[in-house]
């Protein structure tokens, strides 16, 4: 490359490496015969170099939830332009085997993790642990103050955009399926329905069936609250949603004319569902910007300071399934 070039070996080593300034024009004829010769750095190499292996662990609790596929496609091209490879695991809501896939990411000698934890006291202990070691920032889940930095959405406001919307459409016996465990945003969002819902029925916050966050939660749960008449479903995510609005529909129940029913995350199988299911959108791509942005700070070494937890606005997405009564 450097009889290509022109240019000596040291000079093709300094603007391939960037460690040293290098002219403009030098470096441009560097790089067009690097381009020619189809040269491609030795990552192994640059990385026993530099002590730095440019690849970010990323484990997430659950991969068959639609929400986590698009908040990993965003965080993959964010990663990658800078430059950065995703290693990834899923350890199937179980924090044992979140533990060891962060062990095992860590002898892989990632340089950074981003973790949505499984559960937000039983993921502490790890979770601490691997942030004393690499730059970590927690993801649409948290594990308490002063664990890690951390970015999601802000579940009460969500939650509060869903009871005002279904206040103005004329639904007072409201009822919350969510899920039970210790997951933040579980919890966040069972608190808020708790503490907004009073305002519509006083007996509303005592109307709730917890279990778990998938489609077939959402088909039980109507089972058991079905005898309440309630005239609105709140369901702690869009997997509910869904089951919620194939058990009604089986039940001859009429969404929404008989019964509203509401999500939260906006996956996609929510617009496909007929009705349309009205959901709370969390904002994905700016979740994994200001995620990578915060990685980005501690890598660099600016971020020494205290940790920062960022929480991001969500937006309400009205659709066919809470359609005012006529």
């Amino acid at each position: 490359m450097a009889r290509a070039s022109g240019c000596s070996v040291a000079t093709v080593s300094r603007v391939l490496a960037g460690t040293r300034p290098v002219g403009p024009e030098t470096a441009r004829r560097v790089r067009e015969a690097a381009e020619a010769l189809g040269y491609r750095p030795n990552q192994a190499a640059r990385a026993l170099r530099s002590r730095s292996t440019g690849t970010v662990g990323l484990v997430l609790p659950q991969i068959t939830n639609p929400f986590y596929p698009a908040l990993v496609r965003e965080l993959t091209h964010a990663l990658h332009a800078e430059g950065r490879a995703v290693l990834f695991a899923d350890c199937d809501d179980d924090p044992k085997a979140e533990a060891e896939y962060i062990d095992d990411l860590l002898s892989r000698r990632v340089d950074a993790l981003l973790v949505v934890p499984a559960d937000e006291h039983r993921s502490r202990d790890a979770v601490a642990a691997a942030a004393a070691r690499v730059p970590l920032v927690l993801m649409d889940r948290g594990c308490g103050p002063g664990i890690a930095d951390s970015v999601a959405v802000d579940n009460a406001a969500g939650m509060a955009l869903v009871l005002a919307h279904l206040a103005a459409t004329g639904r007072r016996r409201v009822c919350y399926l969510g899920a039970d465990g210790t997951a933040s945003a579980a919890a966040e969002r069972r608190a808020a329905y708790a503490a907004g819902a009073a305002a519509l029925d006083p007996g509303a916050p005592g109307r709730l069936a917890l279990g778990g966050f998938s489609v077939e939660w959402g088909r039980a749960a109507v089972d058991l609250v079905w005898d309440a008449r309630p005239d609105a479903l709140v369901c702690a995510n869009d997997l509910i949603a869904v089951g919620a609005l194939q058990r009604l529909q089986q039940l001859g129940a009429d969404v929404p004319g008989d019964v509203a029913v509401t999500g939260f995350d906006d996956i996609p199988m929510a617009a496909l569902a007929a009705p349309g299911i009205t959901t709370v959108r969390q904002p994905v791509a700016e979740l994994a910007a200001e995620a990578t942005q915060l990685l980005n700070r501690r890598l660099a070494g600016r971020g020494e300071g205290p940790q920062r937890a960022i929480r991001l606005a969500p937006e309400l997405v009205v659709r066919e399934s809470s359609a005012p009564r006529p």
